[in-house]
């Protein structure tokens, strides 16, 4: 089962990074078909993580503390990286300084924290 529960974890890290990153890029977005797509992208990503995070324990109890502080320093290393490849290729408007806030949003959205 251990084996099973950290991939789960890995599976919702990646997850959640997407949700993130999607939603950071639909806020610095003026386009709205762009934006509708970030936006659909950031749905599909969070119905899976919802559905990983349901498989590793119930859904009305939180993690154990050390899986929280591993998930969301996880989330912001991937998800900094990825949008300062992003920000390399010529995207702008982008505010790493959203990041940690959305993570947290996100984090208490799922029910991890």
């Amino acid at each position: 089962m251990v084996q099973n529960r950290n991939k789960l974890i890995e599976l919702i890290i990646g997850n959640l990074s997407n949700v993130v990153v999607y939603e950071l890029l639909g806020i610095s977005i003026d386009d709205e078909i762009i934006r509708g797509y970030y936006s659909k992208e950031l749905k599909v990503s969070l119905d899976k993580a919802k559905s990983y995070r349901g498989q590793i324990n119930p859904l009305y109890s939180p993690l154990p503390d050390k899986d929280i502080v591993y998930i969301k320093d996880k989330i912001i290393k991937k998800v900094k990286a990825e949008l300062q490849l992003r920000m390399s290729k010529g995207y702008g408007n982008i505010d790493l300084s959203l990041v940690e806030g959305i993570v947290d949003s996100t984090l208490k959205d799922m029910k991890i924290v």
